[in-house]
């Protein structure tokens, strides 16, 4: 191990200041001998020193340098060698010797004559910043390990520590010999010592020794830190090095996760009773003996030594998680002296003995049910809240309530002389109020608290955004329950027949419909939360192991104590109808707790349409993300999906003819888009979550109010499925066509075609929707199916596709469609009598040299103003005909 001497026969002796203290001794001595020599020398004047900078071999080349030099305003010079060094000397000047390698011989040269050397990061860096050079004794080659203070342990080789210790001061770092609370990192070749226990204590980031050497090879990089996490978490020393674990009494799903993660913390593992193993992990519950004599070298601990260690992303000390079998004759021997020997022994059994009896008889209720399966706790949904037929409060059996979660009531429960049935149900709703405050005082003081608190070992557990979404309203859910309870416990102690419970619901009622809304509706966002959190981040999972295992918790798991706050409404309703049962027709508490109740199914029937809207903001994000270009336009909150439709278009709009169209229909618009030819990369957000490609992209957003008729094509031989709509855009002076053929078997097309004309009457304020339904044949309106999936048809989409693609591929200037119906107008016109322009040309003889390129005749491109024009003939006759 180095000490203060070996280190201080690395530094030089000059009188600059350093952070470390060999170097603060220094600093203060000379500043002690400058001031005896100015009281001696009073009337004598000081000469001012400059400093000057001294450009050694390649660093006088840099431009980078040079530039950097003028912008602090430094004077500076270049040498060539070191001869020069005493032609440079001088008592005017402070000289600052920059060297580009500070492993030759020249900076061995000026490091032997005590001179100030500095690296070229130095100076780029307080040139980008503003500030002066810094003064160090040591030679300082870059910042970046600049206000960190190192303590090494376990380097048994001298060779190997002085060189790192070198490497950490050329880079601004200070060392330590001996660990205290100003140490910011340990640098460990082990997992064992003194330094390594007070470390993992502090939650003092422990490294390896390659972070030194890694941060040394990016000496060079500007505004670059040793310390930042992303960089600093990569060299971290894992829990589970130099140990070779095994484990004893998990089933074999557990075992093999753990040893999958004993391998990720840098852990390896072997079968149980090898002697290679450093430890062995018991499953306390399990396991009551231990089928081999353990050596005295190996440690055997309990499960939560394993789980302790990953949360806190440091090996744990193992004196702490000692097994210890439950039934050895020295703790039979140690608990038969103490109960047996004692004076009072007798008196110590006798209560006993009155305490179980009295837990016996009482019927306080545990919030806690029987531990469900593993598989259980990902198969829980929400369901609807006014179902309110099977509750858990319903039928559970019940257990001894967690001290850590009771709180002492303010009297004990009075019995009256004859228990009525109202006041058993009163007591039966206050006693599961009370557990049910306690399921949610453990959430937040278990759970919530701890991954909310700052200076965590090992650094925050889960990010604050994602605390918020797993946990939402908890807090305040607790706190209005809290006072239902307390007013509860009055009622009970106070108990009278004519005393109004509804009363209590009644004034609440405001606060539940406020606070259960959010954390009904994002509740399965908050389980997806917590299942992916603890897939992807091993100290989470290790959290809710340690955790889950407590007996506050009852041996369940996250997902299942919060989903209690979505069961608790229901279940209230149902005590409180159970409570109207018996009371009677003359109590004023009969129309108070009808009133509660309606208040209640009011406040769930609030959560329920709350959560429908919830859930079709989404959908409209999740249409929002699939279509590429959709429109911003798109997301309102008065706007919601109703159904997504998959169609092939028939006719030349809103795409070309045999194009997959899906059609997203909201409340008061359609979305059309089209699928995509070539699918885009995966979209990355900021917080790194990676989202599917866009599969479709955006053609048009209508609104309802722009379809004039939906037409009901009749079923023919060449049509089948088949549907289109009038539309009116605002833009246009005519009438527009849209034909589509359904693909989707699951909708039937007449209640499709019924769902879309009431929603585009609604939109347009008429009562009669079936009236904007036309029956139409295929033949007036020139619509088929015949051929939509043949192979012809497929190559003859293919090959108009080909065609557009080598049209722009030739084209010099990329024409738009505007351009191209202008200038097919033009041609119509001319054919009239007017003379083509020479741009009109250009354009027809570019649409003539596609269809020679795609091997055969283009009837869109060839008639295409024959084709317009007897097509606007049919369409204005049809149209006519329907309005």
């Amino acid at each position: 191990m180095a000490d203060d001497s070996a280190l201080a026969s690395t530094t030089g002796s000059t009188s600059l200041a350093d952070s470390s203290i060999f170097d603060s001794k220094v600093a203060e001595t000379s500043k002690e001998n400058l001031f005896i020599r100015s009281a001696s020398c009073v009337e004598e004047e000081m000469p001012q020193i400059e400093t000057r900078v001294i450009l050694v071999q390649e660093s006088g080349k840099q431009e980078e340098l040079i530039r950097a030099l003028k912008e602090i305003k430094l004077p500076f010079v270049k040498m060539e060698s070191v001869e020069e060094f005493k032609s440079l000397d001088s008592p005017e000047f402070e000289n600052v010797f920059i060297v580009m390698d500070f492993q030759d011989s020249v900076f061995n040269e000026l490091y032997k004559a005590d001179c100030r050397v500095i690296g070229p990061p130095v100076v780029l860096n307080c040139a980008e910043k503003g500030e002066p050079l810094p003064f160090s004794c040591r030679p300082l080659y870059c910042t970046s390990m600049m206000n960190l203070v190192l303590c090494f342990t376990g380097f048994r080789k001298k060779e190997e520590l002085a060189r790192l210790v070198t490497l950490v001061h050329h880079m601004g770092g200070v060392i330590r010999k001996d660990f205290n609370s100003k140490v910011t990192h340990l640098v460990a070749n082990c997992t064992q010592g003194e330094k390594f226990r007070v470390a993992v204590s502090l939650g003092t980031p422990i490294m390896k020794p390659e972070w030194i050497h890694k941060a040394w090879e990016r000496r060079n990089e500007q505004d670059f830190c040793a310390s930042v996490d992303d960089f600093r978490n990569e060299f971290k020393v894992p829990p589970f090095q130099d140990c070779i674990l095994s484990f004893l009494g998990f089933s074999d799903e557990e075992k093999t996760n753990m040893e999958e993660m004993t391998k990720m913390q840098g852990g390896n593992c072997l079968p149980v009773g090898d002697e290679r193993c450093t430890h062995l992990i018991v499953e306390e519950n399990i396991v009551k003996e231990l089928p081999f004599e353990p050596s005295k070298k190996l440690y055997v601990v309990k499960q939560e030594w394993f789980w302790g260690s990953i949360q806190m992303d440091a090996r744990a000390g193992e004196t702490m998680y000692l097994y210890e079998k439950a039934n050895t004759p020295e703790l039979k021997k140690s608990v038969s002296l103490l109960s047996l020997n004692t004076p009072n022994s007798n008196r110590k059994r006798r209560r006993l003995k009155e305490t179980l009896a009295q837990l016996s008889r009482e019927a306080d209720l545990s919030p806690f049910p029987p531990r469900k399966r593993p598989s259980a706790e990902h198969s829980l949904s929400i369901g609807s809240l006014l179902d309110i037929s099977n509750t858990p409060e319903s039928s559970i059996n019940y257990g001894e309530t967690p001290k850590s979660c009771t709180k002492s009531s303010k009297n004990s429960t009075p019995v009256p002389s004859k228990q009525s049935a109202r006041w058993q149900v009163a007591k039966e709703l206050y006693q599961t109020e009370s557990n049910y405050v306690n399921i949610l005082a453990t959430i937040i003081q278990l759970f919530q608290v701890p991954l909310e608190e700052e200076g965590q070992r090992g650094g925050p557990i889960l990010a604050p955004e994602e605390i918020k979404t797993i946990f939402g309203s908890i807090p305040d859910i607790f706190d209005v329950h809290t006072k239902i309870k307390d007013d509860l416990e009055d009622l009970i102690v106070n108990w009278d027949e004519s005393k109004s419970i509804g009363d209590i619901f009644l004034k609440y009622s405001k606060d539940l419909v406020k606070i259960y809304p959010p954390f009904v509706n994002f509740f399965e966002m908050s389980k997806e939360t917590i299942i992916k959190c603890e897939k992807q981040k091993p100290r989470f999972h290790a959290f809710l192991k340690i955790n889950q295992a407590k007996p506050e918790c009852g041996r369940q798991s996250l997902v299942e104590l919060l989903i209690r706050p979505v069961q608790r409404l229901p279940s209230i309703a149902l005590l409180l109808n159970d409570l109207k049962k018996h009371t009677f027709e003359e109590n004023p508490d009969k129309s108070t707790l009808e009133k509660a109740i309606e208040s209640l199914k009011e406040v769930m029937t609030h959560i329920n349409e709350d959560k429908r809207k919830t859930e079709a903001q989404r959908q409209i994000f999740d249409v929002v993300y699939e279509v590429d270009g959709c429109p911003a336009n798109l997301l309102s909150s008065h706007r919601s999906l109703v159904q997504r439709v998959e169609t092939i278009s028939l006719g030349e709009h809103p795409c070309d003819r045999g194009e997959q169209v899906t059609l997203f229909l909201f409340n008061d618009c359609l979305e059309i888009a089209r699928k995509r030819h070539k699918v885009i990369g995966t979209f990355r957000s900021p917080h790194g979550q990676t989202r599917p490609p866009a599969s479709l992209k955006h053609i048009h957003l209508m609104p309802l109010s722009q379809i004039k008729k939906v037409l009901d094509i009749r079923e023919t031989e060449d049509c089948h499925n088949a549907f289109a709509l009038l539309v009116r855009p605002p833009t246009e002076q005519a009438n527009v066509l849209l034909s589509f053929q359904m693909t989707s078997e699951e909708l039937p097309k007449e209640n499709w075609l019924k769902m879309l004309c009431r929603h585009v009457a609604n939109t347009i304020c008429k009562a009669d929707a079936e009236n904007l339904i036309y029956t139409a044949d295929p033949e007036s309106f020139e619509v088929n199916t015949k051929d939509m999936d043949s192979t012809l048809s497929r190559a003859s989409r293919a090959i108009k596709k080909t065609s557009k693609k080598v049209t722009r591929a030739f084209s010099f200037s990329k024409t738009p469609k505007r351009a191209l119906r202008r200038a097919l107008m033009a041609s119509q016109s001319s054919a009239e009598g007017r003379s083509p322009s020479s741009n009109e040309k250009h354009v027809m003889s570019r649409l003539a040299s596609t269809s020679s390129l795609a091997g055969i005749p283009s009837p869109s491109l060839v008639s295409l103003p024959a084709f317009f024009e007897r097509r606007s003939h049919t369409l204005s006759r049809s149209t006519t005909h329907l309005i």
